[in-house]
């Protein structure tokens, strides 16, 4: 029973709709599947029952932007409570932050003589957590840039004229937030942050997992993080992170996370539930 516990919709910045997100993965012959948009659960409902009626084991996420000691990190919640109150209202402060940024990303286009509309943004994202790839798809839209990767090495990157810096909660306030909704805390494509020496705080705040398949990392960095995982008695996860076709081609079947791996992660979250 493979599994994928790295994936987008649209409503966040993927593409897919929960509904063909979920056929994509029947078809590919995944047993399971997690949701992970970006700020928001808003999908996971109807993500869990399209998964159920194709029969694929459904776990509902979310990625959380945090930050440990200036570092940005993101975190995966697994096993999370749709109808926790207190994820809920963290998420809807989540989700305003990023319209907020959003706004002030269009502010900057426009201050370097660019024409953009921030409703035509709003418009293309129709999600309550948008993100600087509905700002991208507009700047295409609009003639302005040719593709997604102009878009951000024009305009959106770190360092670029119309880069916003983002609100990041602590990372061991994330972890707690995780936890109290019945969750557990996984440190999402730690290859990408060059940032292994934080891994032993996230530790002691809780972290229960590391994410050590995904798709940017070498067989070298697998098998590095593995190691990690090891050393630290953190469960393994891992994931595509599929954005849809918002980078040319969809990454979902990319990662074929193996089910033991699975089945470690609902005997932690059940020996916790239990307790």
């Amino acid at each position: 029973m493979a599994a994928d516990l790295h994936l987008h919709t649209n409503f966040s910045d993927g593409t897919y709709t929960p509904e063909e997100l979920a056929a994509h993965a029947h078809r590919l012959g995944f047993g399971a599947v997690s949701l992970t948009d970006h700020d928001t659960m808003g999908g996971c409902p109807r993500m869990a029952a399209a998964c159920a009626g194709l029969g694929i084991e459904f776990i509902a996420g979310s990625e959380l932007t945090c930050e440990h000691e200036g570092q940005e990190l993101h975190l995966l919640g697994y096993f999370l409570d749709m109808g926790n109150q207190k994820l809920a209202d963290a998420l809807e402060k989540f989700q305003g932050v990023r319209v907020n940024r959003i706004r002030e990303i269009i502010a900057r286009i426009n201050a370097l003589g660019v024409k953009l509309d921030a409703q035509r943004v709003f418009d293309l994202a129709n999600c309550r957590s948008p993100g600087r790839p509905h700002v991208g798809r507009a700047l295409v839209e609009a003639g302005i840039c040719s593709g997604l990767d102009e878009a951000f090495e024009r305009f959106l990157k770190k360092g670029k004229p119309a880069w916003v810096p983002k609100y990041r909660m602590i990372a061991s306030e994330a972890i707690g937030l995780i936890h109290q909704s019945g969750g557990l805390a996984s440190l999402a494509h730690p290859g990408l942050y060059r940032a292994d020496h934080v891994i032993p705080d996230l530790v002691a705040a809780g972290m229960d997992a590391l994410e050590c398949f995904y798709t940017r990392h070498s067989t070298a960095l697998t098998e590095h993080y593995l190691m990690l995982a090891d050393e630290h008695r953190l469960l393994v996860t891992g994931g595509s992170d599929c954005h849809g076709m918002n980078k040319g081609r969809p990454l979902i079947g990319a990662i074929r996370l193996p089910s033991h791996f699975i089945e470690k992660l609902k005997a932690r979250v059940a020996a916790r539930r239990a307790a």
